[in-house]
């Protein structure tokens, strides 16, 4: 439908419990899901350990150097063998001891000699396929996933300058709120609210007359959305020109606008000439999520002895923007359980909001007449 003629989605898909169940089953089942960085795991036996749709995953590097993702859940008493980060050898469940070696297999058991028909080897923890993506680690639950890059061919065209699987890799802090997943999805691919909601001098570089929004096709992994800029290298800060080295092979189409990339439903993008920003959407209920933040920087930017100062002139003023942000996806939260509720109408520059929802439907009407299929099978 072209966004003319298009309606938001019904609020209900925002604040119900059911949804949010067919949701799980719709899109995180079967979608690549962004769990972090490679740099989180650079060394053999480095993990993290991290949770999306309330299953609780540890994502290892081998002693071969490979990266595996797997269920935190010990197949003895579901304890969970992990939690935090660190480096391993194997991960040891602190209940009975079973030990799991770091690309999930069950290598130790005590005391399981007289258990019948006890196989260690069927014993491991699941794992799940993994996708590292420009340095961003990607899991799936569904074994028989299609690859996700050959699905991200055009987003990845359009920020290979940056080249992300090089970039430099600050600590992510994870934050906690009262808001469906897809009220912050949509708020950071809003154009509409730019010069509006931030009208001032650290947002007023980036208006909203200025989005573009390239065609994508819903069958896709992603979609982006175009900002220009008032001037070259922009950047969230009080002279809003970059102060951290620009990532070095950025064109000049690159260092006029500013960037948003989407890899639906956990990872979105915001990508200035010298700072780019990841948010890693983490669902635990219809109304709640979690969100890790991280950000990204030109390679050997950390060196320069100016380098905090710098970046704290960035994060103090994207601190008051967030802030905002923030408090209009909570109020909106609260608005979409209102009786008086609606489905809206959109602008010209809510584009990425269109590419968004046809994304989610495509899955949607799949994932239903697939249920109804197999209840149709069992009657």
């Amino acid at each position: 439908m072209a966004l003319e003629k298009a309606n938001t989605l019904p609020p209900a898909c925002y604040t119900d419990d059911a949804f949010y169940r067919f949701e799980q089953e719709a899109l995180f089942n079967h979608e690549w899901l962004c769990v972090g960085r490679e740099a989180q795991v650079a060394k053999p036996g480095d993990y993290f350990t991290t949770r999306i749709i309330g299953e609780p995953i540890i994502v290892a590097r081998d002693r071969a150097g490979v990266i595996h993702a797997m269920s935190a859940v010990c197949q003895h008493r579901a304890m969970l063998v992990a939690e935090g980060a660190g480096n391993a050898r194997s991960f040891v469940c602190p209940y009975h001891h079973w030990t799991y070696g770091l690309n999930g297999d069950l290598v130790g058991a005590p005391a399981m000699g007289r258990t019948c028909d006890f196989e260690k080897s069927s014993a491991g923890l699941p794992v799940f396929k993994v996708e590292i993506w420009f340095g961003f680690i990607f899991i799936n639950f569904d074994r028989d996933a299609a690859p996700l890059a050959p699905r991200l061919a055009e987003v990845g065209k359009a920020i290979a300058n940056y080249r992300l699987d090089e970039a430099e890799t600050l600590t992510p802090f994870t934050g906690q709120f009262p808001w469906n997943w897809k009220v912050m999805f949509e708020n950071n691919n809003d154009g509409y609210h730019a010069s509006r909601l931030h009208q001032g001098p650290l947002h007023n570089f980036v208006p909203s007359e200025r989005a573009v929004f390239p065609d994508s096709d819903p069958a896709d992994a992603g979609f982006l959305r175009f900002n220009g800029t008032l001037h070259p290298d922009a950047s969230f800060n009080p002279t809003q020109r970059a102060v951290l080295p620009i990532f070095p092979d950025l064109v000049a189409e690159d260092r006029g606008r500013m960037t948003f990339a989407n890899v639906p439903p956990t990872l979105s993008l915001v990508m200035t000439s010298d700072l780019v920003i990841y948010l890693i959407l983490r669902p635990d209920g219809a109304e709640t999520m979690e969100q890790d933040t991280g950000f990204l920087v030109a390679p050997g930017a950390s060196k320069d002895p100016a380098f905090e100062h710098r970046l704290e002139m960035i994060m103090t003023s994207s601190r008051k923007i967030i802030a905002q942000d923030m408090h209009v996806d909570e109020l909106v939260q609260q608005g979409l359980r209102s009786r008086f509720a609606t489905r809206g109408r959109y602008s010209w520059q809510e584009g990425a909001q269109s590419q968004f929802n046809r994304w989610l439907i495509l899955r949607y009407l799949a994932a239903w007449q697939a249920l109804k299929a197999r209840g149709e099978q069992g009657a």
